[in-house]
C-alpha cells in the first residue's frame, strides 16, 4: 500500500492538493473545489509537478515570493491501493479519515483531470 495526502492550501486561491505516492514521488493535482466525499461527485483536478515524498507530512507557511506561497495544512491522509492505471484513467481505493472507498482520476486534456468518487 502506498500513501496519499490531501493538503488544504490557502494560496492565491484556496484549493486542495491531492497527492498519491508513486514511483518515489508524490504525483500531485490541485483540486479547486475540494475532493469529493460522496459517490458520483466529480471535481476538476489540475495536474501539477511531482513533489518529493517527504512533502507528505508538510504543514506550515510557504513564504511570500516562493512558489505556492500561503498556508498549508493536512486535511486528510492515509493509504491507497491501486486497482488499475492507463494513460487516461487511474482507479484506486482510498483509506483515509475523510476519503474512503473507490476513486478514479480521468484524464480530460493537457493537465486537466476529473477526480471522481465511484
Amino acid at each position: 500500500m502506498n500513501c496519499f495526502v490531501v493538503q488544504e492550501h490557502h494560496a492565491t486561491h484556496l484549493h486542495w492538493d491531492f497527492r498519491l505516492e508513486k514511483e518515489g514521488v508524490l504525483k500531485s493535482w490541485a483540486v479547486p473545489k475540494g475532493c469529493p466525499e460522496k459517490k458520483g461527485i466529480k471535481r476538476l483536478a489540475v495536474q501539477v509537478e511531482d513533489h518529493e515524498v517527504s512533502y507528505i507530512d508538510f504543514e506550515g507557511i510557504i513564504p511570500e515570493g516562493q512558489y505556492g506561497a500561503g498556508t498549508v495544512k493536512i486535511w486528510d491522509k492515509g493509504t491507497y491501493q491501486l486497482e488499475s492505471e492507463s494513460a487516461k484513467r487511474i482507479v484506486f481505493k482510498l483509506k483515509g479519515k475523510h476519503l474512503k472507498g473507490k476513486y478514479s482520476l480521468v484524464h480530460l486534456r493537457d493537465k486537466q483531470w476529473l477526480l471522481i468518487k465511484l
